[in-house]
């Protein structure tokens, strides 16, 4: 039987794979809670979703805080009081530090749009298509100290065709991711990843 997962989930757009992780626990396929979702912007549209699914939100902005170590203490605070055992980063543009991974020893994932270590990077999609490569696709991994390294947990192919465009091509990865994320999660819940 699988657990209740406890996690939070970090943003700073729209919030699209979040909603997937709502829609799969609404749809009883992941046994799992949002304790919270923080947001780096407060004008993130996955605080809306957030809100309108009844889960707690925070816009925590790195530019309300003196130095980088002071929005790390904020940051780990508010994952720690909400409860969470799991992070899940879904778009969140900032790095974390150390003092975010170790409250939560290899518990942090990140979801990034291409075959790591392949294109990583906040322009991943981009640079697979134009690089011409015949496929590329998701990785959901756990994170560390460096932008998309850490070991990974899963990957699927997504193919660039023949006729695609960028756009075309960004849709088909941003359904794959939100495919994805949430299998993962149920695997992490029932405890068949590492």
């Amino acid at each position: 039987m699988a657990q209740q997962l406890k996690i939070a989930v970090l943003i700073s757009g729209s919030g699209s794979n979040l909603q997937a992780i709502i829609d799969a626990i609404a749809a009883g396929t992941l046994h799992a809670t949002i304790q919270v979702v923080i947001s780096s912007r407060p004008d993130a549209y996955g605080l809306t979703r957030a809100k309108q699914a009844g889960i707690p939100t925070v816009a925590l902005s790195h530019k309300n805080y003196p130095d980088a170590a002071a929005f790390d203490r904020a940051l780990t605070h508010e994952l720690l009081q909400s409860g969470a055992e799991w992070v899940v980063m879904a778009g969140y543009m900032r790095l974390l530090t150390s003092r975010v991974l170790d409250a939560f020893p290899n518990r942090v994932l990140n979801l990034h749009p291409a075959l790591l270590p392949a294109f990583k990077g906040a322009h991943a999609i981009r640079d697979a298509f134009e690089a011409g490569v015949a496929t590329t696709g998701v990785t959901v991994h756990i994170a560390n100290e460096e932008y998309d390294c850490g070991p990974i947990l899963a990957q699927r192919e997504v193919p660039i065709l023949p006729d695609d465009t960028l756009e075309a091509l960004e849709e088909r990865i941003h359904a794959t991711e939100h495919e994805l994320y949430p299998q993962v999660l149920v695997q992490i819940a029932a405890g068949r990843l590492p």
